[in-house]
């Protein structure tokens, strides 16, 4: 049984992963360490829920008692003070969508993974079953893929992350530049869309929509057929779950390396730029720390605000 240390309840995801351990059997969560915003109640909720051992009183002890780490807060600026822990112990550590959000985080996840972190993540989306059966099928049955189109909505980069996320989990590395085509909206929602160009004369075009919940699409253009599919939000949770216990089971490992992860981020920081430059192409090689960056902490400060109870 794979033990895994809760940090931070924030979000669903405790609670949707949780239910899907339950049915497995093989893995749960066995301790929680939570400094962010779910009260003392709700963190006792959790617990009961799942039967966890104990609260942890820090990071440290949560680090020492399990096999494996899961950050869940929201605010991902604050995503590898919590992981640190792990990493420093040895163990390796699931961190939540986003994975981070600006470019220095970008490069200290790079220098811990040269340091011999292991570091997992981050949406669910790139693991879907849809995306799993579209990439078992023959090569010669699918043809060789030109351009994958991906929507996805509730907001621009914690919600947005997944289709870009999605899109790469398709196409593999090699996003080369981002440029932002323009918005659509009706009253107070609204649709951004991007165009991303691949080093392999590859293109992908990932729509965001801030306003409402909109599901995962993704339709794919070959050189023989175009693929289209919505992907099943209720077994999402259930497919990174399965990935994320063949990893620790030892089994064949499909889990994205930090570097194709920090891909999808360093799109989206790209698209933001290339946004604020009027539609400008941005490389990803050119980002830097004065471009455009999402604030975790602010997201946190909303996203608690208009939270409700869990547990």
């Amino acid at each position: 049984m794979i033990r895994i240390g809760a940090v931070n309840i924030d979000t669903s995801h405790p609670l949707g992963f949780g239910e899907v351990m339950e049915k497995e059997n093989r893995a749960r969560y066995v301790g929680v360490y939570n400094d962010s915003f779910r009260p003392d109640s709700e963190v006792e909720g959790f617990i009961k829920r799942f039967g966890l051992e104990k609260r942890c009183q820090s990071l440290e002890d949560l680090a020492d008692m399990c096999d494996i780490g899961f950050i869940h807060g929201c605010n991902w600026d604050d995503h590898l003070r919590c992981a640190m822990p792990f990493i420093e112990r040895g163990k390796p550590v699931f961190i939540d969508k986003p994975l981070v959000g600006n470019l220095a985080d970008c490069r200290r996840v790079e220098q811990l993974v040269r340091d011999g972190a292991v570091i997992l993540g981050a949406s669910s989306a790139r693991y879907a079953y849809e995306v799993q059966e579209f990439l078992a099928l023959p090569a010669e049955e699918r043809g060789e893929i030109v351009n994958v189109f991906g929507t996805a909505g509730v907001d621009e980069f914690n919600y947005g992350v997944h289709i870009a996320e999605a899109i790469g989990g398709i196409m593999g590395p090699g996003a080369r530049s981002v440029r932002y085509m323009g918005r659509g909206s009706a009253g107070n929602a609204y649709a951004e869309s991007y165009f991303v160009q691949y080093e392999d004369g590859k293109s992908a075009i990932f729509n965001t929509f801030t306003g409402a919940w909109q599901p995962f699409v993704l339709t794919i253009m070959t050189d023989k057929a175009t693929h289209h599919f919505r992907m099943d939000s209720s077994r999402l949770y259930e497919a990174l779950v399965h990935e994320i216990c063949g990893y620790m089971e030892g089994r064949p490992n499909r889990l994205a390396p930090p570097e194709v992860l920090l891909e999808s981020v360093k799109v989206m920081l790209a698209a933001s730029a290339s946004r604020a430059r009027d539609g400008e192409s941005v490389a990803l090689s050119a980002l830097t720390d004065d471009m455009p960056a999402y604030n975790g902490r602010a997201f946190w400060e909303s996203y608690s605000a208009a939270a409700g109870p869990l547990y």
